[in-house]
């Protein structure tokens, strides 16, 4: 049995991304089948949403003897900081975003109360949206 598998990944979404394989034998095809969904049910990480699976079975000419094979793209949270843990670049990709999603217009961000949820001065924050702006070449 042979398996290709081809994998698009976004990197827009922020979550860790993984692929699992598992395999296992069985007396018949739902037998086989149910204890790989087992062993994949176990090695999933916690709240991981399932981006596509297949699982396919296969017995063998002498032995009789029943597999299953299962394959599961999946995404999953990351562990959740908080907003005074983030480094400088992760500040920026979260400040980018909500940037972008008003039209790159520094205006409608209260700078202060962004300063404190960070824990950095005004300063910091007026640098990085001057350094958000310029990577994006918006004038302002």
């Amino acid at each position: 049995m042979s398996i290709t598998v081809t994998l698009l990944i976004d990197p827009r979404r922020n979550m860790l991304k993984g692929l699992l394989a598992e395999y296992s034998t069985g007396r018949n095809k739902e037998d086989a089948i149910n204890k790989t969904l087992e062993k994949i049910n176990r090695s999933l990480p916690r709240d991981a949403q399932v981006v596509n699976f297949e699982i396919g079975t296969y017995t063998t000419p002498v032995t009789r003897r029943t597999y299953a094979v299962g394959i599961v793209v999946y995404n999953a949270p990351l562990e959740k900081k908080s907003f005074t843990e983030l480094t400088i670049k992760e500040r920026r990709e979260l400040l980018a975003g909500v940037l972008e999603s008003f039209n790159y217009n520094p205006k409608v961000l209260n700078i202060s109360e962004i300063a404190r949820m960070f824990g950095v001065s005004r300063d910091s924050i007026y640098y990085d949206i001057e350094q958000i702006l310029k990577e994006r070449k918006i004038n302002r």
